[in-house]
């Protein structure tokens, strides 16, 4: 118990002085709507990517970590300036989990729409901070690169995030910087809409915190 205060302490200390203010997450994807309603009020855009998203997702029209993992990584293959292991299993649950609103386990067709944006979005923001062209960012470029993406991080808070997502040399590949951004922003789109007085803290219970951390 005394590790474990010790532990969760330390975690306060290092977030506790960040404005949440200077973080901006995306807006949340629109909740669902009946598909005959949604696709009668679309733009040409976002019927051009339904048809786009009904190939990738099949008949269920919902798309599953398993296939989260292939469609990343089929197109990660053709953009070879990108460093990548290639996206995990893992790292794709995690993400669909911090995306999936509707808690299906699977993306519907605005969730994976916000997420696919996203991604485009941080993939600017990598290339532009990929100063050397290595097709990895350096822990040097990092701190632009996530303040550019709307993360300003102080340096503890940074340092936690290199040890989680870089390799042993602080770089960190593309696969690693979209899987933080999600979940950085995910965290950050929580905090807000619990933060109902906009003060810059949150009160929660164990069984929220427990619903909040596990399934992410």
């Amino acid at each position: 118990m005394f590790l474990a205060k010790r532990l969760i302490s330390g975690i306060i200390d290092v977030v506790s002085n960040i404005d949440p203010e200077q973080f901006v997450p995306s807006d949340p994807p629109p909740p669902r709507r009946p598909l005959a309603y949604a696709e009668a009020h679309e733009s040409d855009e976002e019927k051009q990517f339904r048809k786009v998203f009904r190939q990738l997702a099949g008949e269920d029209m919902e798309v599953s970590p398993k296939e989260l993992m292939d469609i990343l990584n089929r197109i990660m293959s053709r953009n070879s300036e990108l460093k990548t292991d290639g996206f995990s299993i893992e790292s794709c649950r995690s993400m669909v989990a911090v995306m999936d609103s509707d808690s299906t386990g699977k993306l519907g067709f605005h969730e994976f729409k916000y997420l696919w944006n996203n991604i485009k979005k941080w993939q600017g923001s990598y290339k532009r901070f990929d100063a050397d062209g290595s097709g990895v960012i350096s822990s040097k470029e990092l701190p632009a690169a996530f303040k550019a993406a709307g993360f300003p991080l102080n340096e503890q808070l940074f340092n936690l995030i290199v040890r989680r997502y870089s390799d042993e040399h602080g770089n960190m590949d593309f696969d690693n910087y979209v899987g933080c951004l999600v979940r950085l922003d995910a965290m950050c789109r929580a905090f807000k809409t619990l933060d109902k007085d906009s003060n810059g803290t949150i009160s929660l219970d164990v069984k929220e915190w427990l619903q909040l951390t596990m399934y992410s």
